[in-house]
């Protein structure tokens, strides 16, 4: 009983335990009855499992209110739709990755689904640094600060450039240290193949494997921006971590909703770079305009979720028909 009221990285381990039950849970219930079989899941499908963890995670955070306080829930469901916001951009990236490797759509569930697994073990580690390094050096959420301003002040005037999946440096790095088949073998990332010159059997890596890698490399780089982002408005390790998983994991769900569709959501990158850059601000706001106050978390999550919900609302909007258009 000690074990478990005592406290792990400023939150008792009782928390951790629940919200890790909670993670494994929808983990086994995906790989044990959703993708039991490999089939191709169809937008109606995507779009109510997408409410069942959206629900989930606002569930979640209710929970997070009642037992850590109102501030606390306020920041986890920022720093949630933060990274849900990203992760439509994401989405993108995934869905082009999986269209260079040829991947169909009845096994790019599993591929998800395992990519985002290796994600909340990266993420808690790159979590864990950052809040380590704050607390120890706290004038580096200032470095974090501006780097939150440039990388929202970039991402307004960036041209968008298709991804090169194929020139990726790890994609052929690994082509040239493991053999990789040229063709798909199911679900599996590994199998065994007659070797070219001995003609024994040797284990080769499938365009699957390489995909998710990639996809796995791609979320690295989108962590940069949205761990930073969440470390603006928190450093409770608790609230960073669970926040940030808790959008990921219904990110396989609403992937085949949202790809056949992201090129309707153009506008949502200018909304999220406005929430980088105010995120961004409001931690030199708090310290130099309201003396080293604390920035109220029902303004951050009101303007937040106001941006977010504007952009994509534009964007809906702005590209009206363009579905109707490509059919004809």
């Amino acid at each position: 009983m000690d074990f478990i009221s005592a406290d792990w990285l400023g939150t008792p381990v009782w928390f951790w335990l629940v919200f890790l039950t909670l993670v494994t849970a929808l983990t086994a219930f995906d790989l044990g009855v959703l993708n039991k079989k490999n089939k191709e899941m169809g937008i109606g499908e995507s779009l109510k499992l997408s409410v069942l963890y959206i629900g989930v995670a606002l569930a979640f955070g209710l929970w997070i209110w009642a037992e850590k306080g109102g501030d606390a829930g306020l920041q986890y469901y920022t720093g949630f739709f933060i990274e849900k916001a990203l992760s439509i951009d994401n989405i993108f990236v995934i869905s082009l990755i999986f269209k260079a490797f040829a991947i169909p759509s009845r096994f790019q569930y599993r591929a998800l689904l395992w990519g985002i697994v290796a994600v909340i073990v990266l993420r808690g580690l790159m979590i864990a640094g950052g809040v380590a390094l704050i607390s120890e050096y706290d004038w580096l959420l200032y470095i974090f600060a501006g780097f939150l301003i440039l990388t929202g002040i970039k991402m307004m005037f960036a041209d968008e450039k298709p991804m090169d999946v194929a020139g990726n440096p790890v994609v052929k790095w690994l082509s040239r240290q493991v053999p990789i088949t040229h063709e798909l073998h199911g679900e599996k990332f590994f199998v065994r193949v007659p070797d070219g010159r001995t003609g024994k059997l040797a284990l080769a890596a499938t365009p699957l494997f390489l995909a998710l890698v990639v996809i796995n490399l791609a979320d690295l780089v989108f962590a940069v921006d949205s761990v930073p982002a969440i470390l603006a408005i928190t450093t409770d390790s608790f609230i960073v971590y669970t926040s940030n998983i808790m959008a990921i994991l219904g990110l396989r769900a609403l992937y085949f909703a949202l790809a056949a569709m992201v090129h309707r959501f153009h506008y949502l990158k200018y909304a999220l770079a406005l929430v980088l850059v105010f995120i961004g601000s409001k931690i030199f706001v708090a310290d130099f305009l309201l003396d080293g106050g604390k920035f109220p978390p029902w303004i951050s999550l009101a303007i937040t979720f106001g941006l977010i919900a504007g952009g994509v609302l534009w964007s809906l909007i702005k590209t009206r028909g363009q579905d109707v258009a490509a059919s004809a």
